[in-house]
């Protein structure tokens, strides 16, 4: 399992990462979501030990992950699949790998068919791939060491539709054989799909947390209206956090606050009902709403490597 308990992460006056906890249980996916600059890879990297945390702990299977004696072994780690020898072949990669885990080497074909780099793509050079072909070659060489917790931000990135679904079936069977996964990713659809739990976060903190069923039950309020900014500036002036939905207003509240918020103003409502029926993206949009430093058009834009996963 994973624990992250009261993790805290500063960067001079900058705080990236607000008292963050939470646990990810054997046998379940948890989707670890929010809008870009949230805190995600940073809480990922203090996880894997890449980063030191200013404050509080984050362990895999019980201990901090430098005091695993053979990592690979335990978790496999898939946190920029850009960093990686464009000098070597595939199977190189994987051959170095394994020697490095004290892995046998037989594993090496086997993940590599796996995958689905066979034949002429194991042979080429890692600088000739695709993005999508070094996230099979990042998976690769996560499920390597044959571990009990995967740790990957955003390893769908540069898949086709095909290559999602793939990715998809390959971490629920290892959920279901009692693997722990943490996936971060901005294909919301995709979590929805997979995962059992989410965690979002928004602006270094927890916004919400808990089973996928229990999350999505409850999601805010879906409000519309003829004169839609009216609506917005009455809801805002009662203290209720408004974001931009496919259909409506999406709020961060019951019912009853917006309809009061609303009659007060004097604007009449067209339409006034719960947002859960709207999933994991309008769920997504009321709880980070207003918590992105730059926001994107949307949860699903491209993503834009930042300085630190870059490093």
């Amino acid at each position: 399992m994973i624990a992250v308990e009261q993790l805290t992460k500063r960067y001079g006056r900058h705080t990236a990462v607000d008292d963050v906890s939470f646990h990810c249980e054997p046998g379940t996916v948890t989707g670890f979501l929010g809008p870009n600059g949230a805190g995600k890879s940073t809480t990922m990297r203090m996880i894997c030990g890449l980063t030191p945390p200013t404050s509080g702990t984050a362990t895999v299977t019980g201990h901090p992950y430098r005091h695993l004696p053979n990592p690979g072994r335990t978790v496999g780690v898939l946190l920029d699949a850009s960093a990686q020898h464009a000098g070597r072949t595939g199977r190189e990669a994987l051959i170095l790998a394994a020697a490095t885990m004290g892995v046998d080497r037989r594993r090496v074909d086997e993940l590599l068919d796996r995958v689905g780099l066979t034949g002429a793509a194991a042979g080429r050079r890692v600088g000739k791939y695709s993005l999508g072909m070094r996230q099979r070659l990042g998976l690769a060489q996560a499920f390597l060491g044959d571990p009990q917790v995967l740790v990957l931000d955003e390893p769908a990135n540069g898949l086709d539709p095909e290559g999602i679904f793939w990715m998809r079936g390959l971490l629920r069977d290892f959920a279901d054989r009692g693997g722990t996964v943490l996936l971060s990713s901005h294909l919301l659809r995709e979590v929805e799909a997979v995962a059992d739990r989410l965690v979002m976060i928004g602006g270094g903190r927890i916004v919400a947390q808990g089973s996928k069923e229990e999350l999505l039950a409850d999601s805010g309020t879906l409000v519309r209206a003829r004169d839609r900014e009216a609506l917005r500036e009455a809801l805002l002036r009662a203290g209720l956090p408004v974001s931009d939905g496919t259909d409506g207003l999406l709020v961060d509240a019951d019912g009853e606050a917006v309809g009061l918020a609303a009659a007060e103003a004097g604007v009449p409502l067209t339409e006034l009902r719960p947002a859960g029926g709207g999933g994991l993206e309008q769920l997504f949009l009321t709880l980070t709403a207003g918590t992105a430093p730059d926001r994107l058009a949307g949860p699903l834009a491209p993503v834009a490597p930042t300085e630190e996963t870059r490093r």
